[in-house]
């Protein structure tokens, strides 16, 4: 099974060629070639520039603890392609991977022969539409992945809509100030369907107007209604108005997340079903590599890659480990220079590497202005040799490795296969 697996791998990350396509035709199209799948199921969307994983993965909790039958979105994966599509029973399977692709792939084929060529995410967000039909998920849990407007994922029409803290990503698809890509973002938002959000003006200006034009409701979490009162390394303990939550996801900023997730739990039809679940679904929740501390070693991964996350992420390790050695790679679409002077409040020394992306920045670029910031400076070429580099420079200091998800990927490879237990 390995080797057809790999090949039709190959073949779904062969739609990559094709880019990032701004619309909805092709989806639409490719889901009505295998029978609308989308259609056998009510969900949840959820949107945003940081934590929206986090709030899917919590409202995914909630409801698989509730004795729903849920399904989980997301994008894009750590180690493993099954990663992204998962239903309460677990990760997909790599049988119903095969199956999926084999039943996905004609209908790419045939539009492609038509000139309609679909993208890697367009025919994956086809694939995840038909596994939770096949898998008889009740709700859906779908992740946007780029903006919400032309994601592939707004072909869906949601009982509750999402949106987290928006910043600057993307600029070249989706504009290059706050209120344009809140716009976008706001895109997912539907007629009559309930909104929630906590972002500031200038982006819920924005947010509200969309929700007045659709005549949608629109709850706005107050922050000062969020109190945390004890932020541990594995676990959250906060009030929301009042009412006292654990969430097993480490951080402050999870949360602001956790009340995102309750007011979307509590304006969805499935309300009355989730309400005695929520606190033991927020408590389950996890979420890897948000600020996951690695049992047995001094290491902790992140996916960390914006301003307003390396900030929070910032505060966190102050608060939780001092000092730190830093990790540290990025992508090339992202803000490096505001990203490296955030985190160097928490560390002096930095050992740079390269992720496994042809998006990665290029060494020489990523090691010129990382260096404006830290002390000591220095390079490794894989993500593994610098995660054992920066062990041996310890001195009983933690490890903190981030700057992008394919970074926290590659530390899972690298610890797969150096600690057996793993």
């Amino acid at each position: 099974m390995t080797e057809e697996r790999d090949g039709l791998l190959d073949w779904l990350y062969g739609l990559s060629v094709h880019g990032i396509k701004m619309g909805l035709d092709n989806t639409r199209e490719l889901l009505r070639r295998i029978g609308d799948p989308q259609d056998s199921f009510r969900s949840m969307h959820v949107a945003g520039t940081d934590g929206k994983g986090s709030v899917s993965a919590m409202l995914f909790s909630v409801l698989c603890g509730s004795g729903i039958r849920a399904g989980l979105y997301t994008s894009p994966h750590l180690v493993d392609f099954n990663e992204r599509i998962r239903t309460c029973d677990g990760v997909m399977t790599d049988a119903e991977l095969l199956s999926l692709v084999g039943e996905v792939a004609p209908a790419v084929d045939d539009m492609a022969a038509l000139g309609r060529r679909c993208t890697f995410f367009e025919a994956t967000t086809a694939m995840a539409f038909l596994h939770f039909k096949r898998k008889g998920v009740e709700y859906a849990v779908t992740e946007v992945g780029m903006g919400g407007r032309f994601d592939s994922t707004n072909v869906i029409r949601p009982d509750v809509c999402v949106i987290n803290n928006i910043g600057l990503e993307h600029t070249a698809y989706l504009g290059d100030t706050v209120e344009k890509i809140a716009f976008e973002k706001a895109g997912i938002i539907k007629p009559g369907v309930p909104v929630i959000t906590l972002n500031p003006e200038s982006a819920f200006g924005v947010i509200a107007a969309e929700a007045a034009r659709q005549g949608s409701p629109l709850t706005r979490v107050d922050p000062g209604d969020i109190k945390v009162t004890e932020n541990g390394a594995d676990r959250l303990s906060m009030t929301y108005k009042g009412e006292a939550f654990e969430v097993g996801i480490p951080g402050r900023h999870q949360a602001r997340n956790a009340a995102l997730a309750v007011e979307a739990l509590r304006a969805s039809p499935t309300a009355d079903r989730t309400e005695g679940f929520l606190r033991g679904g927020l408590r389950s929740a996890r979420w890897p590599c948000r600020m996951e501390r690695i049992e047995g070693l001094p290491l902790i991964l992140d996916v960390t890659h914006t301003v307003s996350g390396s900030e929070c992420l910032a505060s966190d390790i102050a608060e939780m480990y001092g000092k730190v050695v830093l990790v540290f790679g990025m992508l090339g679409d992202k803000d490096m220079e505001h990203v490296a002077r955030n985190l160097s409040s928490v560390a002096d020394t930095v050992v740079v590497t390269v992720p496994d992306s042809e998006r990665a920045f290029p060494a020489e670029e990523e090691m010129e202005t990382v260096g404006r910031y830290f002390d000591q400076v220095l390079f490794e070429p894989d993500v593994g040799s610098a995660i054992e580099r920066a062990m041996a420079l310890g001195d009983g200091r933690h490890v903190l490795v981030t700057g992008s998800l394919y970074m926290a990927g590659d530390a899972l490879r690298w610890l797969r296969r150096t600690y057996a237990r793993y």
